[in-house]
């Protein structure tokens, strides 16, 4: 099989859960390190598909290859190639389908439920998930839905956690999570931490029942990245 291609904005915010959900399945990858200076590629040529991870910048910064991964998404939504973003990744995707980014009305960190949007599209796309469950969450921005889009998720601090269209999945929560992830985070951000809030959970709250509260996120990561591993060729 063709390659997946995973776009790294952040040396911090890597693939995480779902590398090792494609290792396991035989599913080759390569990580565009934007954050090392590479390159986003203008062809599709031989990808499988597309993935975009999180960061600390906005989709509306004026940073050169943010462009050009908007085009790229537009180019492989044109031709039907799976695309698949996390936080950021999903603003993107939002953005490059005419949606728009903005900031939410308040800053949503920690593990907050989501709750699914009831359609045929939610049923495929989730499964046999709760109707409502934990996911991680740590975004101070969101998108607005793109014409022609299905809503999947929605929370209490933010109303659009994910939506559909066609191969292409965006998510505004983070369900690549792994432990050591989360306390990266915890680290690399500590100094950028608001004030603890109905919304922001405090360090001690996000590290508490970690490993069980991961290995939850995994089961919802599975479904997600199943259902659109179904779109590769």
């Amino acid at each position: 099989m063709r390659p997946v291609l995973i776009f790294r904005h952040i040396t911090c915010e890597g693939p995480g859960y779902l590398a090792d959900f494609l290792s396991a399945r035989d599913i080759a990858y390569d990580i565009i390190s934007i954050d090392d200076g590479d390159q986003v590629p203008d062809s599709l040529d031989g990808v499988a598909g597309l993935v975009f991870m999180g960061g600390s910048m906005s989709v509306n910064d004026p940073l050169p290859w943010i462009a050009d991964e908007l085009a790229l998404i537009r180019k492989a939504h044109a031709e039907n190639l799976p695309v698949l973003g996390h936080c950021l990744g999903g603003q993107l995707i939002s953005k490059a389908l005419g949606g728009k980014v903005m900031p939410n009305p308040v800053k949503e960190i920690g593990w907050h439920p989501v709750s699914r949007i009831m359609n045929n599209e939610s049923m495929t796309w989730l499964g046999e998930l709760p109707e409502v469950y934990e996911v991680f969450h740590w975004h101070g921005e969101t998108f607005t839905i793109p014409d022609g889009a299905t809503q999947l998720l929605q929370s209490r601090f933010c109303s659009n956690q994910a939506f559909v269209i066609g191969n292409t999945l965006a998510l505004q929560c983070h369900v690549e999570m792994t432990a050591m992830m989360v306390k990266e985070w915890l680290s690399f951000y500590s100094n950028d931490m608001p004030k603890s809030s109905a919304s922001v959970q405090s360090k001690k709250e996000i590290l508490v029942d970690l490993d069980k509260r991961i290995r939850s996120l995994q089961m919802v990561a599975d479904q997600l990245y199943t259902r659109w591993l179904k779109g590769l060729n």
